[in-house]
């Protein structure tokens, strides 16, 4: 029971048994048709920014974010990507092991969409990442000039 357009999921995180056990409960889940893992936040810097992530790939993804992260941490790479006009419209979770209210704060002010403490309950997780799923397949954000349809 496959559908049309499942959500792609980019995570970004450096703990691999947190990666992995995200991965497998999305997995269990049935909700991932694509999986890119990135091991910091330099990486993620350079999928978005650096061409190493398609613009195509960006229409339809949800980043889930650690926070605490070598070279460049989660709440930096959130900055950016808000910051970004390219990439202000990606759903972005963030996932901690703080429940530091100022952080969490100021996750909230650089527009992350949900913010999870780890470690995860499986189901809110798994039903935040549906609810980001389904608003990406209901908002269909108009693409820049490289939009192939016609106007309208």
């Amino acid at each position: 029971m496959a559908t049309e357009h499942s959500v792609n999921i980019l995570l970004v995180e450096d703990d691999d048994g947190h990666a992995l056990l995200v991965e497998k409960n999305l997995r269990r889940a049935g909700l991932v048709n694509g999986f890119l893992r990135l091991k910091d936040g330099q990486e993620a810097l350079d999928y978005f920014f650096k061409g190493e992530g398609s613009r195509s790939d960006m229409q339809q993804v949800v980043v889930l974010l650690d926070v605490n992260m070598p070279k460049v941490t989660g709440i930096e790479v959130l900055r950016q990507i808000k910051q970004d006009a390219t990439t202000t419209s990606i759903p972005v979770i963030m996932l901690t092991t703080t429940d530091d209210p100022r952080e969490i704060e100021r996750c909230y002010e650089y527009g992350c969409n949900v913010y999870i403490t780890k470690p995860v309950e499986y189901d809110d997780f798994i039903e935040a990442v549906r609810r980001l799923g389904f608003f990406l397949q209901v908002v269909k954000l108009p693409m820049n000039s490289q939009n192939q349809k016609g106007a309208a």
